[in-house]
């Protein structure tokens, strides 16, 4: 079995790095994230790293090959059963197809904390440690459409989304912004259902700069006249200006993002994106280890926040060209928090 194991592994293109620092107190955790190339969840595996070493939690930390791993997802939570972790960590990359994984563990007795992504539904986790992706993405919304003023009514919007999988980060995000824009969202839980007719379309990037770039190019094609983009990440966001630049449309499209990485508050202070909700996944990862030392120690499972189905990590639209009505913070303030 555990050969079995280490070949799905292998060829699902997950790559493992253990801490031994916690092993004498026999307390195991895995992280699981989409990828382990994206700053995003390089520095939630800081994050997790750190605390895991400061509470002595041995920690095994395994990442997808791409943003839409599911196969490699469900070889290591399969493997972090097989170990007898305490608690799983996961940012799911298919949202959906993860449960059934996440229900063998969790009848396994293990504590699974969903990070930044919720499941579908989300109560398939024992808890999700998350930014209000809704919010994220409503902020930046308003802000673009107080930033256009008058002419917002006539925009041509495009979405660059994650993937055809609709997860739940790529559907509260693009949802927040049309609510935040002034968008019918018609059903809240699809992308893609709007009729408005300033929507150009939406394209695919798997949340890297040339999954960005080519979607960018595609919906060019299909509308030249395109002056606000909605990026799921700001990789993406990056590819989608070099595509712009490449035509000198650069000047002429307001790009607006999710992250708040180091990279994109900098590419917000150099008008290459003019604003970005930012997240704190350090915090996310860490919480979570925390929560699975409590509840190996304790049997206690994380609360959510009052008044919401997770437990909410806090999120800031960061800009430097603030508008009336949207609060915001700078990039210099973005570079002091970026990734705490």
């Amino acid at each position: 079995m555990k050969a079995l194991l280490k070949t799905a592994l292998l060829g699902a293109g997950l790559l493992a790095l253990a801490s031994t620092s916690g092993q004498a107190a026999g307390i195991g955790a895995c992280l699981i994230t989409k990828t382990d190339t994206n700053p995003f969840f390089v520095k939630m595996k800081e994050g997790a790293t750190a605390k895991a070493a400061e509470l002595g939690v041995d920690l095994k930390a395994y990442a997808g090959k791409d943003d839409g791993d599911n196969e490699g997802q469900v070889a290591a939570v399969e493997t972090c059963i097989a170990d007898g972790a305490k608690g799983i960590l996961i940012t799911p990359s298919d949202t959906k197809a993860i449960v059934p994984s996440i229900k063998k563990a969790r009848d396994a007795g293990i504590l699974v904390i969903a990070l930044d992504t919720p499941l579908e539904p989300i109560d398939a986790a024992d808890q999700t440690m998350a930014t209000d992706n809704f919010q994220a993405g409503f902020l930046i919304g308003a802000y673009a459409k107080a930033k256009l003023g008058d002419a917002a009514k006539d925009a041509k919007i495009g979405f660059l989304d994650i993937n055809t999988k609709q997860v739940t980060v790529d559907v509260l995000r693009d949802q927040g912004f049309m609510k935040g824009f002034g968008i019918d969202i018609k059903d809240p839980n699809v992308i893609g259902d709007e009729d408005d007719p300033r929507i150009v379309g939406h394209d695919y990037t798997n949340g890297n700069p040339e999954g960005g770039r080519k979607a960018m190019e595609n919906l060019l094609q299909i509308n030249p006249d395109i002056n606000v983009i909605h990026t799921i990440n700001e990789p993406a966001a990056a590819g989608a200006y070099e595509a712009l630049k490449a035509v000198g449309k650069e000047k002429q499209v307001l790009i607006m993002s999710v992250d708040g990485g180091c990279p994109g508050v900098k590419n917000v202070a150099e008008g290459i994106i003019g604003g970005t909700s930012q997240q704190y996944p350090l915090l996310m990862a860490s919480m979570g280890v925390e929560a699975i030392k409590k509840f190996a120690d304790s049997g206690e499972k994380p609360k959510a926040t009052e008044g919401k189905n997770f437990f909410d990590t806090g999120v800031k639209l960061i800009t430097d060209n603030p508008v009336e009505g949207v609060e915001s913070i700078d990039t210099k303030k973005g570079l002091e928090l970026c990734w705490g």
